[in-house]
């Protein structure tokens, strides 16, 4: 099944490189988001680097879950089934966005952690994250975007682990992981 699964994401992934490479005009206004189905910014401050900029420095398959809140193949993640303990940070900006000791092994496809770094029981105002409704799909759904460069990272759920009972199911390719002391 997970075959058949990381079969039909390659080909939906593979369909939609095309488009992510494709030139477009070049806008940061933050209203522009709206199109894609969320709620608009959370944040008074503009994505740090032109669409053209973010080409040039992130893979297509970067650029295509990051800034055009696309989603890899489950499973094919290479943070999936890392054990390793460290910080994962955002792949566009450096920033720190989840320690691995809040990481664990939800069967979904995709990286999962309890919390995001830096919470402090309910409060994530000290986190490197910000949450969005997000629309698309036909589904009311909260989008987990980068607070410095509001790179889309994933999905959070409240199908987790307590004591949050939250499932932040975030996109390998969106991250970079630093071993160390997480």
């Amino acid at each position: 099944m997970a075959r058949l699964l990381r079969g039909l994401w390659n080909l939906r992934f593979l369909e939609a490189l095309p488009r992510a490479s494709q030139s477009r005009p070049v806008s940061c206004a933050l209203g522009t988001r709206a199109r894609h189905g969320d709620a608009g910014s959370l944040t008074n401050h503009e994505p740090s680097l032109a669409k053209s900029e973010w080409r040039k420095k992130l893979t297509p398959e970067q650029f295509y879950v990051t800034r055009e809140k696309g989603t890899e193949p489950p499973f094919s993640g290479v943070y999936l089934n890392n054990r390793e303990s460290g910080m994962y940070h955002c792949v566009c900006c450096d920033s720190p966005l989840f320690s691995s000791e809040k990481k664990y092994c939800s069967g979904t496809g995709w990286p999962s952690f309890s919390e995001a770094h830096g919470t402090s029981g309910s409060d994530e105002s000290n986190t490197g994250i910000l949450r969005r409704v997000d629309t698309s799909l036909g589904l009311v759904r909260t989008e987990v975007v980068c607070k410095q460069c509001e790179a889309h990272l994933g999905h959070v759920f409240p199908d987790g682990p307590g004591p949050s009972g939250q499932r932040f199911c975030i996109n390998s390719v969106a991250l970079k992981f630093k071993p160390g002391k997480a």
